[in-house]
């Protein structure tokens, strides 16, 4: 049996291999080049102290100096006496080039044709990809995000995955939610873009992504920072019977014709087992019945006191720092806070 293990840095940078079940981590690490600092392989030291974001584990022995009780119940492993057990993902407080690896099996530059471009919203479009049978399949994590090249130019602009990792027969689909910004480089391209055109991506990047699923989960979105969410979804419904708490997700945008991808927001209410969602509208037209304003003015203050929980925001950054604000502001402790933010390019 073969595991799927992501080890992500401080640096953004994320790479990826296969273990054997029961492999150690720093042993299987080593066979794909990605060597960890380590001083002892003994246990003793701590050098190779990481944390477990997903997945199960088993630690044969930890000495208290190098791991204490704490740690342990935290999830923080050594990964030299770390036996993968399921899919893991190990994050790491240190830059990915201290591992000298000599292999790079994370991010790589790919060429993908375009194989969809649909009108998201008013000013939004997905734009869908597919990577052919003699690209290397591109692993990332559901929340991360890829650099475009934009053709004919020098350019390039980062989006999110908005969609989780998704193979069909040989073919690999991606696809992105891409806002085009007025006057935008991005935007320009997309406009006289066609299906069968090819462009240059490289990825994954970012330390956005998604933890293990264990308490209630608050999704903040704003504009198309819904696309990370949409990634994090697609890959919880694959495995409902592993997502025992709720999941809610609050969706902000200016207008209601930005709203996107409804549909598929619905479809994950019957997909997941306590799912739901709510649209945030700051300048709604005068028909419009739901909610009003910003975010952080209709998050369960209540139920957020009640329970630990994890928030991850993506968008804007002013929408970011209002909801955290609005967090620290109400002291708001017993929760996790993870988030990216969307900085727009000014063309």
């Amino acid at each position: 049996m073969k595991h799927n293990v992501a080890l992500s840095f401080a640096d953004g940078n994320t790479l990826f291999f296969k273990a054997g079940h029961n492999d150690l981590l720093m042993d299987a690490a080593l066979r794909h080049g990605v060597t960890l600092p380590i001083d002892c392989r003994e246990g003793v030291c701590g050098t190779c102290k990481g944390l477990c974001e997903s997945g199960q584990y088993e630690i044969e022995y930890a000495d208290e100096e190098a791991l204490t009780g704490q740690e342990a119940e935290q999830r923080y492993v050594l990964s030299c006496q770390t036996r993968i057990q399921s899919d893991s993902t190990f994050y790491y407080d240190f830059a990915s080039s201290l591992c000298n690896q000599t292999d790079q099996p994370g991010s790589l530059k790919r060429t993908a044709t375009i194989t969809g471009l649909q009108d998201a919203s008013a000013d939004s479009t997905l734009l869908a990809l597919t990577l052919a049978a003699d690209q290397t399949t591109l692993n990332f994590l559901p929340g991360q995000y890829a650099n475009l090249h934009i053709p004919g130019t020098e350019l390039t602009r980062a989006y999110s995955f908005a969609i989780g990792p998704q193979v069909s027969g040989e073919l690999q689909q991606l696809t992105f939610l891409i806002r085009k910004l007025p006057n935008g480089q991005m935007g320009k391209y997309l406009h006289q873009a066609r299906v069968g055109d090819t462009l240059e991506l490289e990825g994954p990047f970012g330390t956005f992504y998604l933890r293990e699923p264990d308490k209630p989960m608050y999704f903040i979105a704003g504009g198309t920072g819904l696309s990370a969410f949409l990634a994090m979804l697609d890959v919880l419904k694959e495995q409902p019977e592993s997502v025992s708490y709720p999941i809610r997700l609050y969706y902000g945008v200016n207008r209601l014709e930005d709203l996107c991808e409804q549909h598929r927001l619905d479809a994950y209410r019957t997909q997941l087992p306590d799912f739901d969602w709510t649209p945030v509208v700051s300048n709604p037209a005068s028909n419009w019945q739901g909610s009003t304003g910003y975010i952080q003015e209709h998050l369960p203050l209540a139920t957020l006191r009640d329970a630990p929980f994890d928030m991850y925001l993506c968008g804007p950054p002013p929408m970011i720092d209002a909801v955290t604000h609005w967090c620290a502001d109400h002291h708001l402790d017993n929760g996790k806070l993870y988030s990216e933010k969307f900085t727009a390019p000014v063309s």
